[in-house]
C-alpha cells in the first residue's frame, strides 16, 4: 500500500512538472469557475481554504477574492498538526515552518465545527472520492476532528481511477477538477 502510493505520488509530481506555474494558474481557473457555481459554496459563510503551493491548484487570486464576503480561514502547520487562522490579507501572510507556505500570522480559529466548507488540496484524488495526500497526515488529522463538507480540487490529471486507501484516510464530500 505504501509503496503504491509512492509510485503515484512520484508519477503525479513528474506529470506537474510539465506544466508551467502559468500554465497550472490558467488550468485553476475553470476549478475555482465550478467551485463558485457550486450551490455548497454559496450557501458557505465560512470557508477553509489554503494557500497554494507552485504544484497545486492555484488559490491565492480566489482567496483574496472571496476574503472580501465571506470568512476565509486558511492552514498553518505546527508540528504534525495543522491549525485554522483567520485569512486578514496577503500582507498579513508570513512564511510558515514547515514548508516556507506563506500562513496568516492572525487569531486563530478553534471551533472547527463552524466551518461550512472545506477547499482540500492532494496529490490525487480518484472517482469514489479518496484522496491522497503528501504523506504527513495534516489534513486527514483535521478532516477528521469536522463533519464539514469536504471540496477536493485538483487538475485533471491528478484524477485517477482508483486510489489505494488505507483506514485513516478520510473521503471527501465531492472532487471538482478541471
Amino acid at each position: 500500500m505504501i509503496v503504491e502510493k509512492k509510485a503515484i505520488r512520484k508519477q503525479i509530481r513528474e506529470l506537474k512538472m510539465r506544466y508551467s506555474l502559468e500554465e497550472k494558474k490558467q488550468m485553476s481557473l475553470s476549478v475555482w469557475q465550478q467551485v463558485e457555481q457550486s450551490a455548497v459554496f454559496q450557501k458557505s459563510q465560512i470557508v477553509l481554504a489554503y494557500w497554494s503551493m507552485d504544484d497545486e491548484v492555484y488559490t491565492h487570486d480566489f482567496v483574496c477574492k472571496w476574503a472580501r464576503q465571506k470568512t476565509i480561514l486558511l492552514p498553518c502547520v505546527r508540528g504534525d498538526e495543522l491549525e485554522v487562522r483567520y485569512f486578514e490579507g496577503q500582507e498579513k501572510l508570513v512564511a510558515g515552518e514547515g514548508y516556507a507556505i506563506p500562513e496568516p500570522v492572525g487569531q486563530l480559529f478553534e471551533d472547527l465545527s463552524r466551518i461550512d466548507l472545506v477547499l482540500v488540496p492532494g496529490v490525487a484524488f480518484d472517482r469514489l472520492q479518496n484522496r491522497l495526500g503528501r504523506g504527513k497526515g495534516y489534513y486527514d488529522k483535521i478532516l477528521s476532528q469536522t463533519n464539514t463538507y469536504k471540496l477536493g480540487v485538483c487538475f485533471d490529471f491528478q484524477f485517477l481511477d482508483q486510489l489505494p486507501v488505507e483506514e485513516h484516510d478520510i473521503k471527501m464530500s465531492q472532487v471538482i477538477h478541471s
